[in-house]
């Protein structure tokens, strides 16, 4: 075992345990590079994209990641600008794994539009009247405050801390922390909110189109809801797979506790508000458009992905989780928390995919779509990308404040805690 490498106060398996694990996941992320490669080098074509399809799984994969990861600015936010002291113990497990969906995403991204040395027109040629220009400014503004927050984590591995430089631009990084968490904050606000809105301002697309408040849709504020409501659930959901690939307790339970707490009435006041709006949708932009309720729903894109998304995917899980009793069973804690996220992917699933397929033209017929193995291999190596990235920050990083202190090494049969304190085993 590398010691002087991992945390101080803590185990890791050996090197030789290790190794074939990491190695998984880089043949995944080699399928996504090949993948990425052909798209490059052969164009667009690789996919099944296409004229009704401009939108396809790499979307799909980003709005919902951006979403997952909302869980980093939301427990920042908490944490620093709020004051909710418990989850400290879980602040860095989120930062990280806001990083790798953000830069996952922009990842994607790059190889979505197709030529990505041309990203920045995007910054020196924007267009002002999209909202889209708005999402990319606050994305990539974002994905550097996540850098920055990252920063001292990574300075403070055992190796690099004891580099004094290392060591004095971290501890003074680590001190201005919250400044970067309230930036987040407002950067996230605009930018998940703005992902919604841009689909609510398509009046050409009745499925997607909403009225609402001044300039912002109603799918301006459902985005975000929905974001600060699912990425909690994802970050409980990543600690828990971590402590049972680890076979270690990395944070309380009681902080579980207070992430599913606060995922639950925020997942019930958004499937509220979703009912609210589902309604007022079909009553007003439907029927103004000409059209009925059925003629959104047909064959694959049918009805069952309204009552998948808001009654198993939303109303089970927000009663889970708001209620003490249920969520202080780990196995309904995690199945909530799973079925959170599941809604929220479904309804950018929905937002994204369905709303191409459903004609707009009376000669128009409902379309199908089904991704290429490119593009798989793009969006299944983006996962395979975060896992190897938060399996090399918990090895070497001390990710989990409480790891030492619940799970005590033994030296020569006695425990020995993080400060080094030695108690009777």
């Amino acid at each position: 075992m590398d010691l002087p490498l991992i945390p101080k106060g803590v185990e890791r398996c050996s090197l030789k345990t290790f190794a074939p694990w990491m190695f998984l996941w880089l043949l995944i992320i080699g399928w996504g590079l090949v993948s990425a490669f052909l798209c490059f080098y052969k164009g667009l074509n690789q996919t099944n994209m296409n004229h009704y399809f401009a939108f396809g799984l790499w979307i799909v994969f980003d709005l919902a990641i951006i979403a997952l990861g909302a869980g980093a600015f939301f427990t920042g936010f908490l944490t620093h600008i709020i004051g909710k002291e418990e989850l400290k113990a879980i602040i860095n497990p989120a930062v990280v794994i806001g990083f790798i969906c953000y830069s996952a995403a922009i990842a994607m991204l790059g190889v979505d539009i197709g030529q990505p040395i041309r990203g920045w027109f995007i910054f020196w040629h924007a267009n002002v009247h999209s909202m889209l220009t708005e999402v990319s400014f606050c994305i990539t503004a974002y994905l550097g405050v996540l850098t920055i927050e990252y920063l001292p984590l990574i300075l403070s591995n055992r190796k690099l801390n004891e580099v004094p430089e290392f060591n004095i631009f971290g501890n003074n990084l680590h001190h201005i922390v919250a400044l970067f968490a309230a930036a987040g904050t407002f950067l996230s606000f605009f930018h998940q909110g703005s992902l919604g809105g841009m689909y609510g301002v398509l009046f050409a697309r009745p499925f997607a189109f909403r009225e609402g408040f001044l300039i912002w849709p109603w799918t301006f504020f459902l985005f975000i809801l929905s974001s600060i409501a699912s990425g909690p659930s994802f970050t409980l959901l990543i600690v828990w797979i971590t402590q049972k690939v680890t076979g270690k307790e990395l944070v309380k339970r009681s902080v579980f506790n207070t992430l599913a707490k606060i995922s639950g009435w925020l997942l019930a006041s958004y499937i509220i508000l979703k009912i609210v709006d589902t309604i007022s949708w079909a009553y007003g932009v439907v029927p103004r458009a000409g059209l009925s309720f059925m003629d959104f729903y047909e064959g694959t894109y049918g009805v069952w992905l309204i009552i998948a998304e808001i009654g198993i995917f939303g109303i089970i899980p927000a009663i889970i989780l708001i209620t003490p009793k249920f969520r202080e069973r780990n196995d309904l804690l995690i199945i909530g928390a799973l079925m959170n996220i599941t809604g929220i992917v479904f309804n950018r699933f929905v937002f994204t995919i369905q709303t191409l397929a459903i004609p707009v033209m009376p000669f128009d017929k409902f379309m199908g779509y089904f991704p290429t193995w490119q593009e798989w291999g793009i969006a299944i190596g983006s996962i395979g990308y975060g896992i190897l990235l938060f399996s090399l920050s918990y090895r070497y990083l001390p990710l989990f404040p409480q790891e030492a202190e619940i799970n005590p090494v033994k030296v020569f049969g006695q425990l020995v805690t993080d400060s080094g304190v030695i108690r009777r085993s």
